[in-house]
């Protein structure tokens, strides 16, 4: 699974939108969206932020291993 896929995964079930995720991390609505839909490749500082966001490790998000 990508990271896109798994932030997408990770969002939804936390029934979050778009745009309440990115304004919890400090991020612009759009920024986000192109990080979840995979048409721009995330900065490890954002990497960082967002596992800590939802609560999983770096490794779970960049798909490494499947244990959250």
């Amino acid at each position: 699974m990508q990271i896109s896929q798994r932030l997408k995964l990770l969002r939804v079930e936390k029934g979050l939108s778009q745009k309440s995720v990115a304004e919890n991390i400090g991020l612009l609505y759009q920024q986000y969206a192109r990080y979840e839909n995979g048409i721009n490749e995330i900065p490890v500082k954002h990497l960082i932020t967002l596992a800590k966001f939802y609560g999983v490790s770096l490794d779970y998000l960049v798909g490494m291993t499947d244990e959250r």
